[in-house]
């Protein structure tokens, strides 16, 4: 291995180049000096309560968000930027796994130079090598590529930008140099630019994204907006840190906005017009993308018709050494046609979970009285899975509580609102009162307005998300804690999420309750989840 170096922006970071044989990259790895830093580095934050145990962290300093998610010769590959603690500025990190649950840390991937920083970017798998196309500041969006087997090495098309920030004789842009996602069709490669576009009437900016063409990576022709019909972003909303992708007999259109958090479009890509026609819109945040809520994604196709995403998630809270951390993967799909033609999203979690269970317990049909707390006392613990199906008879709010302390100074709280969200017109056709109730969403909430007592830890406003149970179908709930993350994904159609930090050993509890009718627990089951650390 011999170090590399680089001019005017050089990274402080050591870098190495690796070999292009797979035994050999694996026998270099295992004496490397950086990844023997990150390795002790991590091994430092052990110790941490609120640092999770199976979600991925970064090994050292914070990170932001997640990049180039692909699959390359027997792993899936996730980037994202890395702050080293000796030159904090974005380096794309890099991380593998097997079963997208256990990460192995890898030396950083790409760094600064030309650019200033490497901020977000997607990938494309090809054949014979993988593509990165990223924003390098200061100078525009960047290409690189690799071929080994464990990516470790990469090589940056033309040395430079190869869509400009700007134009060398300094006239505008018609468009925004920034996040960029890429894709392949007809021999040609595609790339979306993220950013804004005015609207008109207020001057306020709207989601935006530039679509560019290339036939060799290294000039590009711009084309134009790409997205056509999005009547459902906010004023105010961004495009950055898009991914494009097929998923069932659609595509998506996942991205972050810098005011309202991580978003997707769902609509028909027009190959001959190079348009993408918007038809529904979906939110995986609900409200402000901070403190504490759900950031960036990073998507690309299971192979299957689906999409693997994962996010990073905001703090709530300054964590010394160490800040944001990734979610639990999501596989995204599609149920079907509904009555006027668009496409129900399901989010369900995703990779090999089930390997990280241990100490099982189960408790069936237990009566929820109403208007009383029920303590499960046998299920405790702050790295956990829970899985529970109630049959809510009716009750305007079902809730769980967990982290709770003994005396109920700390809680998290998770409740369902059954047809108490906005109604939908195209599901019924009849005025009758309980005809329309019947096809009313439903609501989920995730409060942590009471998951500590820490003086420094700022709550965030209730997350609440619509989600449709049909008249005979019962509430499930798959639930996630990670020291200071919970996850609920509900009967596979949503998933809310927020970051907590409880500061008592003891809370630990679960509890349930049903609000002004009797419901009934059919079924609750909890196991501790393993550290993919150790």
């Amino acid at each position: 291995m011999t170090k590399e170096n680089g001019p005017k922006y050089k990274s402080l970071v050591p870098k190495y180049t690796f070999s292009n044989i797979l035994e050999e990259q694996e026998t270099e790895l295992k004496t490397n000096p950086l990844l023997k830093r990150l390795n002790e580095y991590r091994k430092s934050y052990a110790n941490d309560p609120h640092r999770p145990i199976y979600h991925y962290v970064n090994p050292e300093n914070t990170l932001n968000d997640p990049n180039g998610l692909c699959y390359w010769k027997g792993n899936w590959h996730l980037f994202y930027q890395a702050y080293p603690p000796e030159d904090p500025r974005q380096h794309w990190g890099h991380t593998i796994s097997k079963d997208l649950i256990h990460w192995r840390d890898l030396p950083y991937a790409i760094y600064p130079d030309p650019e200033e920083c490497c901020f977000s970017g997607a990938s494309l798998v090809e054949k014979d090598r993988v593509i990165a196309m990223y924003h390098g500041t200061k100078v525009g969006n960047m290409v690189a590529v690799s071929n080994d087997p464990l990516l470790l090495n990469w090589e940056k098309v033309t040395g430079k930008p190869v869509i400009p920030i700007a134009n060398a004789d300094g006239s505008p842009l018609p468009y925004r140099v920034f996040d960029p996602c890429v894709w392949k069709k007809d021999g040609f490669y595609y790339a979306l630019s993220g950013g804004t576009l005015p609207h008109e009437p207020s001057g306020r900016r709207t989601r935006a994204n530039f679509l560019f063409k290339s036939n060799n990576l290294e000039k590009w022709e711009y084309l134009h907006p790409f997205v056509e019909g999005d009547k459902f972003t906010l004023i105010g909303d961004d495009g950055a840190c898009p991914y494009f992708w097929p998923i069932g007999d659609r595509h998506i259109l996942l991205f972050f906005s810098h005011m309202s958090g991580g978003q997707a479009l769902l609509g028909d890509y027009d190959q001959s017009r190079d348009k993408f026609v918007v038809t529904s819109h979906h939110d995986f945040n609900f409200g402000p993308y901070g403190p504490a809520g759900v950031h960036a994604p990073s998507a690309t196709p299971d192979g299957k018709g689906g999409i693997f995403v994962i996010f990073n998630m905001n703090p709530g809270m300054d964590t010394k050494g160490w800040n944001q951390i990734m979610s639990l993967p999501r596989h995204l799909s599609l149920e079907g046609r509904d009555k006027i033609g668009r496409d129900t999203l399901l989010v369900e979690p995703a990779g090999d979970i089930e390997s990280l269970r241990k100490d099982h317990y189960q408790e069936k049909n237990v009566s929820l009285p109403m208007n009383q707390e029920i303590l499960i006392e046998q299920i405790q613990g702050n790295s956990m899975e829970i899985i529970a199906e109630i049959d809510t008879k009716g009750s305007p709010m079902v809730e769980l509580n967990v982290l709770r302390s003994a005396d109920k100074q700390e809680f998290t709280r998770i409740a369902f609102y059954g047809n108490r969200g906005f109604r939908n017109w195209e599901r019924y056709d009849s005025w009758e009162p309980e005809k329309r109730l019947a096809a009313t969403d439903g609501l989920i909430t995730l409060d942590s307005s009471y998951s500590s007592v820490l003086q420094d830890a700022v709550s965030r406003a209730p997350e609440t998300g619509p989600v449709f149970l049909e008249g005979n179908e019962n509430l499930k709930l798959r639930i996630f804690i990670d020291k200071s993350i919970v996850e609920v994904f509900v009967n596979g159609k949503q998933c809310v999420a927020t970051r907590v930090y409880p500061s008592r050993e003891d809370s630990l509890g679960v509890s349930f309750r049903s609000q002004g009718k009797t419901a009934q627990l059919l079924n609750v089951e909890s196991w501790q989840m393993k550290n993919i650390y150790c």
